[in-house]
């Protein structure tokens, strides 16, 4: 196989696909809450590099991949600092279905491609493989940067409430790991992300959602 379709450019290459749509996410949502650039900045960095951070502490890599590679760092500054740009801010916010859209594509993908990256982060940093440790850490860094993003934005985490976040994320990273020595690395991340962005998506269009809880009223 050519060096160009290595596993270690095919990981780098979702790294910087799910920095970017985080940090996009992140940004989009600064927007929305008005809002300055700073915020917008910082923001719209911890959503696209979150993640990563809290995968690499469970598994004992320290200093975190963001502090010892600077790109994923320098990435979502300026993914951010584009979003907050005025032709982008009116683009975006042209058609209010177009926001709702595009949180919702960069969502499921930075949430797609963080899950599988987990799993494959576990699988190589620890000498302990197995289904309970890898969804773990496949999910929280799924879930990790949109759950800061929401709480830094002072919203209620989209992993609680949200067409099928976390179920998606769980469903995926099970995927990718029965998948794993059966198809190969590449193909059982690609299947895993795909599959979490494809439910997400349809979570999302037929309204998808997990049983809530309906607290009685008092009476009078």
């Amino acid at each position: 196989m050519s060096s160009l379709y290595s596993l270690e450019n095919i990981v780098f290459a979702l790294e910087i696909i799910g920095t970017i749509a985080f940090a996009i996410s992140g940004a989009t949502l600064c927007l929305e809450k008005g809002m300055d650039l700073m915020g917008i900045t910082i923001l719209g960095l911890t959503t696209g590099v979150g993640g990563g951070i809290i995968r690499d502490l469970i598994i004992g890599q320290t200093p975190p991949l963001t502090f010892r590679d600077p790109t994923y760092l320098v990435i979502s500054v300026v993914v951010s600092v584009i979003v907050f740009t005025p032709p982008v801010r009116e683009w975006i916010f042209s058609d209010s279905m177009l926001y709702e859209w595009l949180m919702l594509i960069m969502d499921s993908v930075g949430l797609g491609v963080f899950t599988v990256l987990g799993i494959k982060s576990a699988y190589t940093a620890s000498a302990i493989h197995g289904v309970i440790l890898f969804t773990f850490v496949g999910m929280l860094t799924g879930v990790g940067g949109g759950v800061l993003r929401d709480m830094m934005a002072g919203n209620r985490p989209y992993i609680f409430v949200k067409h099928f976040y976390a179920s998606a994320s769980l469903i995926g990273a099970l995927t990718c790991i029965v998948l794993w020595d059966k198809v190969g690395t590449v193909l059982s991340m690609g299947t895993g992300a795909g599959l979490i962005v494809l439910l997400r998506l349809l979570a999302a269009h037929y309204h998808w959602s997990l049983p809530k809880a309906n607290m009685p009223r008092d009476k009078k």
